[in-house]
């Protein structure tokens, strides 16, 4: 599926805002450029013309039930064309289980849709070593993917986007930061060329 609303106005030139939501993965954390920064340019590559307000609501530490609860000052206000939402890693590592970060995610879209009529895109974030963090947290990518099946919206798989860069030779300390999760830019690079794939 693609958001394609928001694809015919980038193409016409079409004013359009798109807000981001998420925690630092959206946010950009430790680096100069982010997945945002990076969209933008690809963006303005392929479609030339486009009139592009992308805002970036990404926080670092957030949480899906959090971005839910600022939801009208960080993302309704805007009266966005198109709203990106990405979560999972926090949420899974603060004790949230599966099934309340799939309500939380599940209360944003409603969200978005009770108050206009912006296309929605479900980013899965990161992947992160082959290790028992990653397996819980690929957990919660497969709600995203439940919804984005239920609500018939699009779901970008960046961690298997980076996970099939990776089998052909990137090698995954490039991609993340000290702590093995944050990306580099490189990294966010990726994320970036894996939500183009909808557009």
């Amino acid at each position: 599926m693609k958001p394609t609303r928001t694809i015919d106005n980038l193409s016409t030139g079409t004013p359009i805002t798109i807000v981001a939501l998420g925690d630092s993965l959206t946010q950009g954390w430790m680096v100069s450029k982010g997945y945002i920064d990076y969209l933008k340019e690809m963006l303005h590559v392929k479609f030339s013309q486009n009139r592009l307000n992308l805002i970036n609501s990404g926080i670092p530490g957030d949480t899906a039930d959090s971005g839910l609860y600022r939801m009208k000052w960080d993302v309704l206000r805007y009266n966005p064309d198109c709203v990106f939402i990405q979560y999972a890693l926090n949420d899974a590592f603060s004790g949230f289980t599966e099934q309340q970060f799939k309500r939380s995610i599940k209360g944003i879209i409603d969200n978005i849709r009770d108050n206009g009529d912006a296309e929605i895109v479900l980013i899965t974030s990161v992947y992160i070593g082959d290790n028992d963090d990653n397996r819980l947290v690929e957990g919660y990518y497969h709600q995203l993917e439940i919804l984005g099946r239920d609500y018939r919206i699009p779901v970008v798989l960046t961690h298997e986007y980076w996970k099939k860069k990776i089998r052909e030779g990137i090698l995954f300390g490039t991609l993340v930061q000290f702590d093995g999760v944050h990306p580099t830019e490189d990294g966010y690079r990726l994320m970036a060329e894996a939500i183009m794939n909808i557009f």
